[in-house]
């Protein structure tokens, strides 16, 4: 990791990361029937957060100091109550809705950006986030119109939570191992769970932990954390937020792409045209950089 891959690698990982995530929303859906949110994020996250620091011993070790546990569990904080927001919402609305409204921090990523690094978005910039936005909506919201309702604040507070995290990251990463950085956000992370989860829900019981819900929750935590979120939080270090949240919509691409391919749900026009829209706005953000992006166009440049 000391040496710089080429952008274009960055960008191609967080496309693996959202194909990781899309199925995630398969394997979910047994899962949270049995298992309450908030214990649920403790355990993916906190057993995630402990096999990422034994295979990163060495790094967490050498990188360890009282700021950079205070980032990482900063980070947690933001993640925790983005998804614990998320799932909330999820309870008083419509999933397709919910993935709508959370993929809308594609166009807060580049309001964030401008206050905390000062780099105003360009009209690329926010007509791409726009685009992609009307893509999701496409593939997400199947029918009918939508009520501002509790379930829906809710998820918009979620949207604007994980752009919050995405910035953060961004911004962190340029003064701690990133690597080193996420586990410690990990184990933060579960360990708001399980505090979360003891004082407002329902142990589930030893007896939900079926073969089928462990193999669930492992690929949760080892895949859907792991692997995606250290992909993402890497990739954050070294190309723009906003082109990166534009890439990472493709998780709700790639979430009804599963969908069709595991649930027998129909391919319509409906989800050609919101495919087709999120793929053309990621070409704008390709075609048409940030005005002001620096000659190695990384966020951290300081790397």
């Amino acid at each position: 990791m000391k040496k710089e891959l080429p952008a274009w690698a960055y960008k191609i990982a967080i496309v693996v990361a959202t194909i990781i995530w899309g199925y995630s929303f398969v394997s979910m859906k047994g899962v949270v029937t049995v298992i309450p949110p908030a214990w649920l994020l403790g355990f993916r996250f906190l057993f995630a957060g402990i096999v990422l620091t034994v295979i990163l011993w060495k790094r967490v070790r050498e990188a360890f100091s009282g700021k950079m546990v205070l980032a990482g569990t900063v980070l947690g904080l933001a993640d925790f109550l983005a998804f614990w927001t998320q799932t909330v919402g999820l309870e008083h609305t419509t999933p397709g809705i919910n993935a709508f409204l959370t993929a809308t921090y594609c166009v807060i990523v580049p309001f964030l950006w401008w206050i905390v690094a000062h780099r105003r978005p360009t009209v690329f910039n926010i007509g791409a986030a726009v685009l992609a936005l009307v893509g999701i909506w496409l593939v997400s919201v199947q029918s009918g119109g939508m009520n501002m309702g509790f379930g829906e604040v809710m998820t918009l507070l979620c949207a604007v939570l994980f752009a919050v995290h995405m910035v953060l990251v961004s911004k962190l990463s340029r003064f701690h191992d990133v690597l080193a950085l996420t586990a410690v956000q990990f184990v933060a992370e579960g360990c708001m769970g399980l505090l979360s989860g003891a004082a407002f829900e329902t142990f589930p019981g030893f007896a939900v932990f079926t073969p089928g819900i462990i193999g669930q929750l492992l690929f949760l935590a080892i895949f859907a954390s792991i692997v995606a979120f250290g992909i993402q939080n890497v990739a954050l270090a070294h190309i723009p937020p906003a082109q990166a949240s534009l890439f990472l919509s493709l998780e709700s691409v790639f979430g009804v792409l599963f969908s069709v391919l595991l649930y027998g749900e129909q391919l319509s026009l409906r989800l050609l045209m919101g495919f087709s829209l999120i793929f053309v706005a990621i070409i704008i953000s390709e075609t048409f950089p940030l005005k002001r992006k620096q000659p190695d166009g990384a966020v951290g440049e300081a790397i």
